[in-house]
């Protein structure tokens, strides 16, 4: 069964019936797929049947859904506004139509995150999957009646700055690119609410997401690991105890004032409990490191000479307070290995601080060293996708007041960004007169869309034609509203951490 595809030509007619019939039995086509280098007719038959299956996917309200997320694709420029969208040639329906939608219809998510883990993902060197963690913000600080808003941390202008502007947070988990690119290839994403742990959360998004690509052929038993990039904001040991009967390894960012242990000494023979830790180690104080087990060099033309410094089997001291209170049992130790990394200097920063990473994975050699800081650095390529969502595709733009629309429309969004991806190898350098030329394959996602309208035209559209229609009579005019909206409360709303 092939999910909503019309065939425009006997080449992808073939394609398409396959990669459908890859959604169905969890399979996908090779396990080392190369973007860039796709033939033609396979690139327009995945981009026909991704659309057909994102036409399923919308069980409410799906064709207007649809239709919204063409016009955010074919829209002229930036997305400003939502209703703005409703004048897009690719949007048949009215603005009213387009309101509903986004309040009242229905995704069918699971459905959906299938459908982008059986996508062909980037693939490294070495074959293994690099997986990026991190948390966008959708503020709404003047959304009095919007509920579940939280306290979102938003970098100001000027160094060390910062806010705490109220909004709804997305942790997003996308696969990384080799090389020195902006896309990635967005998997999931969950909205952070009030009564949510944090680490909890990212933990049980990442052993679902992982779950799925081992179910849809994308990792084998004997495979590398998968690996796992974070940021400081998240509790990587405690990720690293939580998934630790997965096939991966996770690599995030410590604060420079951490304090991590030495594993105990051997027993000495005398009287009382055996120690659980030994020396300490301080990030802030260079007289607690012993020397390292291994030293790697690297030179590199954005950053100069790079030195990572590794320590094996250092773990932290944990504590019965916070997230591990409710533990039973003794509280263990998570061994990893330390990274420090110093560069000689950084865009706009001749002195850089050194940036200190922890690995679940004890043992690291020369080799894993520089793989691990190297997949840290390509991490950052998530937030040219966070900038395409958000100044590009119109993602923060509606005021919407409620969260699962909010969630709906987000869903759109990554829907959008995916065929983007797909269609990457097919389109034309449509360029400015003042852009430089991009060589193929090597198209932002901003260009890539500049042409998705040519691409459209050659490609599924399962939505049916809009039904004729008239709007609704509304409010009296001259009526007032004697049912305000309910103002909701900022922030947590449990005391766990």
């Amino acid at each position: 069964m092939i999910f909503g595809f019309l065939p425009q030509n006997l080449k992808t007619q073939a394609v398409a019936v396959a990669f459908s019939m890859a959604w169905q039995r969890a399979g996908v086509e090779g396990r080392y797929p190369d973007v860039s280098g796709q033939d033609a007719a396979v690139a327009q038959g995945r981009l026909a049947a991704f659309r057909g299956e994102l036409h399923g996917c919308f069980t409410a309200r799906g064709d207007e859904l649809f239709e919204l997320a063409d016009a955010v694709l074919c829209a002229d420029g930036p997305v400003r506004t939502l209703v703005g969208l409703s004048l897009a040639p690719e949007h048949r329906r009215g603005h009213g139509a387009l309101y509903d939608a986004v309040n009242a219809g229905r995704v069918d998510v699971a459905r959906l995150r299938w459908s982008l883990a059986c996508l062909p993902l980037p693939r490294w060197r070495d074959g293994r999957i690099r997986l990026a963690v991190d948390v966008s913000n959708w503020l709404r600080p003047g959304a009095a009646t919007s509920p579940e808003r939280m306290f979102c941390h938003v970098y100001a202008r000027g160094k060390g700055q910062a806010q705490m502007i109220p909004g709804w947070p997305y942790s997003v988990v996308a696969a990384l690119e080799p090389g020195r690119t902006s896309w990635t290839a967005v998997l999931d994403a969950v909205r952070l609410g009030p009564d949510d742990d944090e680490t909890e959360v990212t933990a049980a998004q990442i052993r679902d997401v992982i779950t799925r690509l081992t179910e849809a052929g994308q990792h084998a038993e004997g495979d590398p690991d998968i690996l796992v990039v974070l940021d400081a904001g998240y509790d990587v040991t405690r990720l690293a105890y939580l998934l630790a009967d997965l096939p991966a390894e996770l690599c995030g960012r410590l604060r420079s004032d951490r304090v991590l242990c030495f594993p105990a000494p051997p027993p000495s023979g005398g009287r009382g409990r055996p120690s659980r830790h030994g020396a300490e180690f301080k990030l802030a104080d260079p007289a607690t490191w012993p020397s390292p087990q291994v030293t790697t060099i690297t030179e590199t033309s954005r950053y100069g000479t790079a030195t990572a410094a590794s320590w094996d089997r250092l773990h932290p001291r944990l504590t019965s307070r916070a997230a591990w209170a409710d533990h039973d049992g003794e509280l263990p130790v998570i061994d990893g290995a330390l990274i420090r990394l110093q560069v000689d200097h950084l865009p706009g920063d001749r002195h850089p601080k050194p940036v200190w990473l922890w690995s679940s994975r004890a043992g690291v050699t020369a080799e894993d060293v520089d793989r691990l800081w190297q997949a840290f650095l390509r991490r950052f390529d998530l937030e040219h996708t966070f900038r395409l969502f958000k100044q590009v595709l119109g993602w923060t733009a509606p005021k919407i007041r409620d969260p699962a629309a909010a969630d709906r429309w987000t869903w759109v969004i990554i829907a959008c960004h995916a065929q983007l991806r797909l269609a990457r190898p097919l389109a034309a350098d449509l360029r400015r007169p003042w852009e430089r030329p991009c060589p193929p394959g090597r198209l932002t996602p901003a260009r890539v869309r500049r042409g998705f309208r040519y691409l459209r035209a050659t490609t599924t559209c399962p939505a049916s034609a809009p039904k004729p229609g008239k709007p609704g009579p509304g409010r009296p005019p001259g009526s007032k509203n004697r049912r305000p909206a309910t103002r909701h409360g900022i922030g947590k709303t449990s005391k766990k951490a």
